[in-house]
């Protein structure tokens, strides 16, 4: 698997998440600035409240700068055999007969792209997933917990 073009399709998809956040922000900025938002007694917050929205836009924007900049210097370096699972390796997992493909990812835990006709998730190691499956190795089967309940795995591989 090309890890490199991985790697650039989850900054693909940062990217497009980020432009979403510009516009929205600056939809709520031009709202909680605009005149007809002027507070009209001292109950009306609407300006108020479109202002944190802007605040709140503006802050996820710049997460999603700064996990752009970390995947952009990320090495995508190919695992050797035997190697444990860090940042930046690509795991596939069988849980109940089901594959499923996780990146580690530094940052931006939650974005999926779809990379070789699969279906890929970020996790990052501070996540319940990826804090169990961190240090593990390709034919270990750990103990994982999904939604409360324990469930047996197996780390089909390790790139």
């Amino acid at each position: 698997m090309n890890k490199r073009a991985l790697i650039k399709k989850i900054v693909a998809r940062l990217t497009d998440e980020l432009a979403v956040y510009f516009r929205a922000a600056n939809a709520s900025r031009a709202e909680a600035t605009h005149e007809q938002n002027k507070a009209e007694g001292k109950y009306d917050t609407r300006g108020l409240e479109a202002s944190y929205l802007a605040r709140g836009q503006s802050r996820q924007a710049a997460e999603i700068e700064s996990a752009i900049a970390e995947f952009e210097k990320l090495a995508a370096r190919q695992l050797a055999d035997g190697e444990a699972i860090d940042i930046g390796a690509l795991v596939e997992l069988e849980t109940g007969g089901e594959h499923s493909f996780y990146f580690i990812g530094p940052r931006a835990g939650g974005t999926e792209v779809v990379h070789e006709k699969r279906e890929i998730l970020v996790i990052t190691p501070q996540s319940p997933l990826g804090e169990q499956l961190m240090g593990k190795k390709q034919g270990d089967q750990p103990q994982l917990t999904f939604g409360g309940a324990k469930q047996t795995a197996r780390i089909v591989s390790v790139k």
